[in-house]
This record gives structure tokens, C-alpha cells and sequence, in this order.
């Protein structure tokens, strides 16, 4: 049997391994952030489509997780804890995201779906979409943002945001409605 590195953490419940980050154990912390790493990464690539700004979230996510463990009322929810932070970051990332055109080729023939009239007008609705989501109240703008963006199934949006199904299911209703409403000039 290979002995543990982590003196015998790596198999203790996410309860115990919260108080002792709550504590300042590192140890503890490590073994938090290989449990939940990268699930919490893959989790962040659904919902902002990049590599590179998943990394940045999951990194932000775990640094605030480190500084508030000790507030963290249930330590058996770490997990359901550290993805609404990672969806939290994750939602600001998206509102301050701002689209730059690819300038490098601007020598090569531009099919008709990517002509200046078409990036106009496809920049132009996701300009409204975006101010239309945010526009919506909090609750439903996460439901919103999980499933449609990132993909979750409503009991994952559940789970996470601790809110009963039947409630996840009225928001995003809710929600789909308004925006439906609200984007009905881009019919």
C-alpha cells in the first residue's frame, strides 16, 4: 500500500477537510482543490467556452474559497459551495466580456455570414441578449446562464444553487418568457 502523502486527508469527508482550511491547513486545502479542481474546470469551459478563462475562474474560485471557508456554514457542502462560486465568477466574466473582430485576416475573402453587415448585426443581438439577461432577476439569470449557457441539467441547477426543482423549473420558464419577450424586435 503506498502511504498518503497528504497524512491521510485524501480519503476524509469534505466536512472535516473544510474546518481544517477553515483551520489554515494547507494540506487540507490541497486535497479540497484535487477533489474539486477539475470538475470545477470542465464546469467553467461549458459555461465560458474558453480554456483560458475557465483557468483564470477556477483560480479565482479556489483563492475566495480559501479566504471564506471559515464562513462556509455546512463544511459537507463543499462542493455545491465552490461550483456556485466558480458559476458566480464565471456570470461576471461573461457580462464584462467584450468581443474584439480578428484583424489578422483581413486580407482573405469574407463569406457572407461573416460580412461587416452580418458581424453588425450578430454583435448587435448579442449586445441585446446579454443586456435582456441582465436585466433579469438574480435567481433567474443564474438558472438561465447554468442551463443555457453552461449546459447543466436542471437537478445539477438544483443541487447547486439549492433551490427545489419545481422552483428551477418556474425560473427558467420565468425567464425564457421575459426573454423571449424582450428579443422579439430580433425575430
Amino acid at each position: 500500500m503506498i502511504p498518503d502523502r497528504h497524512g491521510g486527508l485524501s480519503d476524509a469527508p469534505d466536512g472535516i477537510l473544510a474546518a481544517r482550511v477553515a483551520d489554515g491547513d494547507v494540506a487540507a486545502f490541497g486535497v479540497i482543490t484535487r477533489r474539486y479542481g477539475p470538475l470545477m474546470r470542465a464546469y467553467a469551459v461549458r459555461l465560458l467556452g474558453s480554456d483560458i478563462e475557465s483557468d483564470d475562474v477556477v483560480q479565482e474560485a479556489f483563492l475566495l474559497a480559501w479566504n471564506r471557508m471559515s464562513e462556509l456554514a455546512d463544511g459537507a457542502s463543499v462542493r455545491a459551495w465552490l461550483m456556485r462560486i466558480v458559476t458566480n465568477k464565471a456570470i461576471d466574466r461573461i457580462r464584462v466580456r467584450k468581443q474584439h473582430a480578428d484583424i489578422s485576416d483581413w486580407d482573405a475573402p469574407t463569406p457572407a455570414n461573416e460580412s461587416p453587415a452580418h458581424i453588425v448585426e450578430v454583435r448587435m443581438q448579442f449586445s441585446a441578449l446579454s443586456s435582456a439577461v441582465r436585466k433579469l432577476p438574480e435567481t433567474q439569470q443564474r438558472c438561465w446562464v447554468m442551463r443555457e449557457i453552461g449546459g447543466s441539467s436542471y437537478s445539477e441547477i438544483s443541487e447547486q444553487l439549492e433551490l427545489p426543482l419545481s422552483t428551477v423549473r418556474g425560473q427558467l420558464a420565468r425567464a425564457r418568457q421575459t426573454l423571449v419577450d424582450e428579443m422579439e424586435a430580433w425575430r
